[in-house]
């Protein structure tokens, strides 16, 4: 990329920032194959958020309760089937023996009643209209933890990921401009290298075709000039 002090050098500048971003998040993105890598951030909200749950996920696993739920966040699952998937562990996992340390999670569930509808609904018995009631306040409880869990996961596993990219677009810029000058840059091409680092991580998906029409309006001007 050669920097001339004309127009079309923001075009190069674009170029080289959407080539550093691009390749950023491939690097990114390649450690999920050691141990999930940068897919791991995030599940700790969902972990904490279901955890009082936790007596329920351990019926269907006892070794390890969240097996489920963390390969499909680890396998990138749309979210909405992971939160049904994990609400359906969730209520297989509601049993008598289970009831009262689930209403203890559940703020309002009354432990007594709640226990009574797990037992009904195990033998297959008509439920009262308040065990019905009493199982609805738990779903929307459940629903509630869920949904508050998933969104902050998703929220802290983006901002990771592209806080992420941006370390090493810095990086490859940095050592971009290294290799080039074959030893340590001037004060300007560094702080020129930096720059590009930080703004390639969010111009990556956009700067190819920003740079595109801008070298189509560059020359457009050169062509009125000639």
């Amino acid at each position: 990329m050669d920097i001339t002090g004309q127009v079309g050098d923001v075009g190069n500048i674009l170029a080289a920032a959407s080539a550093i971003g691009t390749t950023s998040f491939g690097l990114v993105d390649s450690t999920k194959a050691f141990r999930g890598g940068i897919s791991n951030a995030g599940f700790g909200h969902i972990r904490t958020a279901i955890n009082g749950f936790r007596p329920a996920l351990a019926v269907i696993n006892p070794e390890d309760p969240f097996q489920t739920m963390k390969a499909n966040w680890l396998n990138g699952v749309p979210k909405d089937d992971q939160k049904a998937i994990a609400k359906s562990l969730v209520r297989l996992g509601i049993t008598p023996t289970t009831a009262a340390d689930l209403a203890t999670a559940a703020p309002g569930v009354d432990a007594t009643l709640f226990a009574a509808a797990a037992t009904k609904v195990n033998a297959g018995e008509v439920l009262t209209e308040q065990e019905i009631n009493m199982l609805g306040r738990f779903d929307a409880i459940l629903d509630a933890r869920m949904d508050a869990g998933f969104e902050r996961a998703d929220q802290f596993y983006r901002n990771a990921s592209k806080l992420l990219a941006a370390a090493i677009s810095i990086v490859l810029s940095i050592a971009g401009v290294i290799v080039i000058q074959q030893g340590a840059p001037t004060s300007s091409d560094f702080f020129l290298a930096l720059l590009v680092g930080l703004f390639a991580t969010p111009l990556a998906p956009i700067a190819k075709d920003i740079s595109s029409a801008l070298s189509t309006a560059v020359a457009a001007l050169k062509s009125v000039k000639g």
